[in-house]
């Protein structure tokens, strides 16, 4: 037998939680730890909330799964609730955000050959990412993760983020494109944030040259930026809009939501998942999206998000080692002039849990949206004095 039986597909850091409570992680030598990641923005209500708790104990006493062969009522009242938060029309579910970016890829291409394009093509952006499958993995802008899996799929255009000019020269000499996928925010690249107008020239274009425009909404959605989906902080609907992470508060489910043409694309045997929506999942989605709801999480995330930007620049603000700090709602990052993977290390050390993206340069905070104002300040002023004694060590070190 192995001596790990595990695949080593991650870089674990040293603990194990065996409960929480809200913002807080216990680890199994009774060590408390203030949770600044949810899960890489998946428990928005933190751990342990009762309306999730409830959910999944009620439901598994009922029904936990049946089949997409048969009606499934909370399914379909999850979908009604998800279509008029988004303003669109019609629902897929599925297990994960790399499913529900699948399914939206699936959408791209069937619309384009129900235009006659026999290789329709989807604009990408670098810097992104959309998942692990191949699909996914082939759309995504990072080739750190696409190496060793070639021969990658093809039908993928690549563009700058943030970059109109570089959409519209595709435009120009690209006819088999159908389609853009972008998301709104760059989470894994590094919490990096648009123009504010970027989704809404992107829209232009779209409807210019009778393209989709989806939007990967996975990180962003559920209350994280301010808004329940990050594209109402615009006038723009999309014609797709996926999410997952939040939407089920640490329970696996994901969620391709489609407008228009978009949503009449996919028919019986187009597409499909066993697991995708069953009584269980949609149950916990319905307490997730009614929490966030009724408890007006999403300007909480908005009003908490400017507090933390405005304590970290008052603390950070002026340091050579912190070369910016940016965030909408509770998605925050705070970029160093050279790399600090350590920093999640040492951080954990201090009892604060975070995430180090963006090639190693980005501190990255994705806390719950139920955060208070003195846990905000805790996580704020811890690790603030960390970063300063930290970039006062690194400026020590003998450079070569």
């Amino acid at each position: 037998m192995a001596l790990q039986p595990l695949m080593n597909t991650y870089k674990r850091l040293s603990v194990s939680f065996e409960r929480g409570e809200g913002c807080w992680l216990y680890d199994t030598d009774g060590n408390k730890y203030l949770d600044t990641l949810s899960g890489i923005a998946v428990c928005g209500l933190g751990h342990s909330h009762p309306a999730v708790t409830h959910a999944i104990c009620e439901q598994a006493g009922k029904l936990i799964h049946t089949s997409n062969l048969y009606s499934i009522p909370l399914q379909e009242q999850l979908a009604s609730r998800l279509s008029s938060i988004s303003g669109m029309d019609k629902v897929f579910f599925s297990n994960s955000g790399a499913e529900a970016n699948e399914a939206a890829i699936k959408i791209a291409r069937k619309f384009g050959h129900n235009k006659g394009i026999d290789k329709p093509a989807i604009i990408v952006m670098e810097g992104s990412f959309h998942g692990r499958t191949m699909a996914t993995l082939s759309a995504t802008g990072n080739r750190a993760v696409q190496a060793g899996f070639e021969p990658l799929v093809s039908g993928f255009v690549r563009a700058a983020y943030n970059n109109i000019d570089a959409i519209r020269a595709i435009a120009a000499n690209n006819k088999d494109v159908v389609a853009i996928l972008v998301e709104p925010i760059l989470g894994e690249g590094g919490v990096v944030i648009p123009a504010d107008d970027y989704l809404a020239q992107l829209r232009e274009i779209c409807d210019d040259n009778d393209w989709l425009l989806m939007l990967d909404e996975v990180q962003t959605g559920n209350g994280r930026t301010g808004r329940y989906f990050a594209y109402q902080h615009t006038h723009i609907i999309p014609d797709v809009v996926t999410t997952a992470k939040g939407l089920g508060n640490g329970f696996p489910i994901g969620a391709c939501i489609a407008k228009g043409r978009a949503a009449n694309t996919f028919v019986p045997g187009s597409h499909g998942s066993t697991f995708g929506g069953t009584p269980l999942a949609c149950a916990v989605g319905l307490a997730v999206t009614d929490t966030i709801m009724n408890d007006n999480l999403c300007d909480r995330a908005a009003t908490l998000g400017q507090r933390i930007l405005s304590s970290f620049e008052e603390q950070l603000g002026n340091m050579e080692y912190v070369k910016d700090i940016r965030g909408k709602g509770l998605m925050i990052g705070i970029e160093l002039s050279e790399a600090g993977p350590e920093l999640a290390v040492l951080a954990k050390v201090k009892g604060i849990l975070l995430n180090i993206t963006g090639g190693g340069h980005v501190i990255r905070l994705l806390p719950p949206l139920i955060m208070t104002d003195i846990e905000a300040d805790l996580m704020v002023n811890t690790l603030s004095k960390l970063i300063k004694i930290y970039a006062a060590d690194e400026r020590s070190k003998p450079r070569n």
